[in-house]
This record gives structure tokens, C-alpha cells and sequence, in this order.
């Protein structure tokens, strides 16, 4: 334990004194009571002597003087909080195809919409990054506790071309790492540099960190999207999968153009399962508001200093009111 005012614990030597003080008047009590005999001056109302009970609550006066003593140095102790913390990575496919309007609006803007009402619900705790994607992948936010900087970043998105998923997988995973090595206030819109790739965790070990990555097409593109699973499966992280549109394939129009997208359904499910997370399929917009309602962050125990100020003023006034107490129901006075 340590104190951030330890000025203050030098009062604590006010203790003895008022020990010496108690200790005398109990000798004046003593001495009294052999010069007037059997007069009662130290018998309770009933008559009979207190003996070593007249001596508890001064003791719980003195204990609770000594705790709020304490309480004025401000003690403080690393103690595990369970909490919800860590990294939450919002990675968008932003192909052409994310233009169309089988989702209303379309399905970037429900997509948009879903992902901002998540983000106003989650506690200051949570560090969320946004990385968009499609025939590359790129860190719009890198993760940061500031919303509103998290929600200007999901309201830039806007269809481009291709899709992949990998490299949407290995921005999220550079993202989480910017996170960690800059403060949370800190945005950039540039590609991140490669990081060395990590020793493999074992199975099962996850991080206080996870990607949600939003697709609604078929990968097109290179790297192997499993490949880039696995890289995340090594760090520890998990992947929540969201799949928009259909798996036997649909036509839509987007500005005036016809353009056939097929859900890659196993894809999807393929990365999840690697990562130890879960897939998710949206038909609808309300079924992508649900999704997102249901992805939340762990909650991870984590060792934290923190200030028992309260916590000792509060038993300091407990034990002040129990010495009280029982003063008055014994002795119908206060010590």
C-alpha cells in the first residue's frame, strides 16, 4: 500500500497521546473509586461493575481515529476490477458493391448507422479503432476512447472497388498495434507499417482485443484470407464475422449499373471459427442492429492503483458509530 499524501502520517502519533490520556483518566477513576468505596461512581445503572467492558468502546473510538487518520493520507492499492476493457476494431468492406440497396438506405449507410449505435454504448474503457477495406485495407482510426472521433471516421466511409478480406484482417491487426504504441487521441489515415510477426499464443489464449469485420462479397482479392486468420489466431485475437446480402448470390443496382455479389458465407465462418469468435448473418437492417447489440467487449480482470480514500473514511465512521452505540446502551453516555 502506498499513500499520495504521506504528509499526513505523522498525525497518526496523535494515537498514543490520546492512549496516555484514556489510560490516566482510568487511573483517576481507580483512585476515586477506593477513596469513596462502594459509591457506585464507576457501577452502571443496574449496579453492576463494568469490568473490562467499560474499556470497548473507547478502544473502537481510538481504532476509528487511527483508520480516519489513514484516510486523510490518501492510501492507495493495486487491485484486480473486473471491468470491460480493451480493443475493439470496426473493419468495413467498403467495395462497390456495399452501395447497393437491398439494406435501406443502402448497405454502407445501415451499416454506418449499426456501427455508430454501437459505439455510443460503449463504456470510456473500450478503445475502438475503424479500418475500411476493399481491394486493400487501411486504418481510418486507429483506436482511441474518444467517440466522437470514432463516429466521424464511420461517417467517411464510402464504396470503393474490390474486396479483401485479408487485408482488411492485417489493418485491423496493425491498428490494434498503433493503439497500443501511440495515446488514444492520436488519428491517422496512412497505411501502417508491417509489424514482426509474433510468437503464436496457446490455443484458447485471447487478448483484451477483438475485430468485427463487416462484408458483403466474395474475397477477390490476394492474400489468402485464411492465412491472415491464422496471423490473427497467433496474436490471440478474436474476429466477429457479419455477413450482408446472400450466400446463393444476388443482383443489384448501383447507379444505374446491374452487379452480381455472392456472399462468401464459409469464408466468413471459416475465420471466425479459426479466431475463436463467431459469425453473424444480417439479411436486414434490423438484423444488423441486433448484431451489434449482442458484440460486446470482455470483460477482463484488470490490476489497477487505486484510492481506498472512501473506503477507510467509511470504516473509520463505522466503527465510530458502533463505539458509540454501544457506549450509550451500556453506560448511556459517549466515551
Amino acid at each position: 500500500m502506498t499513500f499520495l499524501w504521506p504528509f499526513m502520517l505523522p498525525f497518526l502519533a496523535l494515537i498514543p497521546v490520546l492512549v496516555g490520556i484514556y489510560l490516566r483518566m482510568q487511573a483517576r477513576r481507580r483512585k476515586a473509586a477506593q477513596a469513596y468505596g462502594s459509591l457506585g461512581v464507576l457501577q452502571t445503572p443496574g449496579g453492576r461493575a463494568p469490568g473490562l467492558r467499560r474499556h470497548i468502546p473507547a478502544t473502537l473510538f481510538l481504532v476509528g481515529i487511527a483508520i480516519l487518520l489513514l484516510s486523510l493520507a490518501r492510501p492507495q492499492a493495486v487491485v484486480a476490477l473486473p471491468r470491460q476493457a480493451g480493443t475493439v476494431i470496426l473493419a468495413f468492406d467498403v467495395s462497390g458493391s456495399m452501395a447497393a440497396d437491398d439494406l435501406k438506405p443502402t448497405r454502407i449507410q445501415a451499416a454506418r448507422a449499426a456501427a455508430l449505435d454501437f459505439v455510443k454504448k460503449q463504456p470510456l474503457t473500450i478503445q475502438i479503432g475503424v479500418v475500411a477495406f476493399s481491394d486493400s485495407g487501411f486504418s481510418v482510426q486507429v483506436p482511441t476512447s474518444d467517440g466522437s472521433l470514432v463516429m466521424a471516421a464511420i461517417n467517411r466511409l464510402t464504396p470503393q472497388r474490390g474486396t479483401s478480406i485479408a487485408n482488411g484482417i492485417l489493418a485491423s491487426l496493425q491498428a490494434i498495434t498503433a493503439g497500443e504504441a501511440l495515446p488514444p487521441e492520436v488519428y491517422s489515415n496512412l497505411l501502417l507499417t508491417p509489424t514482426p510477426t509474433p510468437t503464436p499464443v496457446p490455443a484458447g489464449t485471447y487478448t483484451p482485443a477483438i475485430i468485427i469485420l463487416l462484408s458483403d462479397g466474395e474475397n477477390n482479392e490476394s492474400p489468402d484470407p485464411m492465412a491472415a486468420a491464422q496471423t490473427a489466431a497467433d496474436r490471440g485475437v478474436r474476429i466477429y464475422t457479419v455477413g450482408i446480402g446472400s450466400p446463393t448470390g444476388t443482383t443489384v443496382h448501383i447507379n444505374g449499373f446491374s452487379l452480381h455479389t455472392q456472399l462468401d458465407e464459409a469464408t466468413l465462418q471459416g475465420i471466425a471459427q479459426a479466431t475463436g469468435g463467431s459469425y453473424y448473418d444480417a439479411r436486414s437492417t434490423q438484423d444488423l442492429l441486433k448484431i451489434y447489440d449482442r458484440l460486446t467487449s470482455q470483460l477482463v480482470v484488470k490490476p489497477e492503483k487505486t484510492e481506498l480514500t472512501s473506503l477507510f473514511a467509511g470504516a473509520s465512521i463505522l466503527v465510530l458509530l458502533i463505539g458509540g452505540v454501544f457506549s450509550l446502551l451500556w453506560f448511556s453516555r459517549l466515551p
